[in-house]
Order: C-alpha cells, then sequence, then structure tokens
C-alpha cells in the first residue's frame, strides 16, 4: 500500500477513487511514564515515553487506515492527514484520513 501526503503519487496515475478511509486510537497515559515525564519536566530533554506511546499510536492507526482502504480494494491512500484531540484528562486520540484509491 502506497501512502502519500500529497493528492497524487508521483509518477502514477489515480485510475478510481475509493473513498474517504480513516483509523483510529484512543491511548492513556502510563502511571509510570507519567511519573518519569514529571521528572523530566524538573531537568528537561525528550519525554521519551511520550514519543514511545504517539509513536506507537500513529502505527497502530495508520494501519487500520490501510486495513479499510485495502477492504475497499485500494491499493493507494493520497492527501494523508493525521490530526489529535483530547478525549478526557490524560486520555488522547490519534486519528488519520485519507482518500483510498486505485493507482496504475
Amino acid at each position: 500500500m502506497i501512502l502519500s501526503n500529497l493528492e497524487t503519487v508521483p509518477g502514477r496515475d489515480i485510475v478510481d477513487y475509493k473513498g474517504l478511509v480513516q483509523g483510529n486510537t484512543v491511548r492513556a497515559k502510563h502511571v509510570g511514564r507519567d511519573i518519569m515525564a514529571g521528572l523530566k519536566n524538573i531537568v528537561g530533554g525528550e519525554l521519551v515515553g511520550y514519543t514511545e506511546l504517539l509513536d506507537e499510536a500513529r502505527s497502530e492507526a495508520t494501519s487500520r487506515m490501510v486495513a479499510e482502504a485495502s477492504a475497499m480494494g485500494a491499493n493507494a491512500v493520497v492527501n494523508v492527514r493525521f490530526s489529535t484531540s483530547a478525549i478526557t484528562q490524560g486520555a488522547s486520540e490519534l486519528y488519520v484520513y485519507g482518500t483510498a484509491v486505485v493507482i496504475s
């Protein structure tokens, strides 16, 4: 499956549009990660636990979008975008969406 944040896939022709596809996941902070992040706020630096959490969330949401596109018969998703939102205190949604297409 080819994913592109452009409206096209360079060098390829879109021969069919299948429609909007999406994937999401809602993740909560882990207490251990939260404690470590609090300590890191004192000394500064990257919050590695949160970086890993977001990386896992992006991968899971993208996999769900790709599965939906595959089920529609697409071989690419164009105009891919990511979005995040707070669901409750300590939990956030990562949402990815795009247009499923068939390219030649």
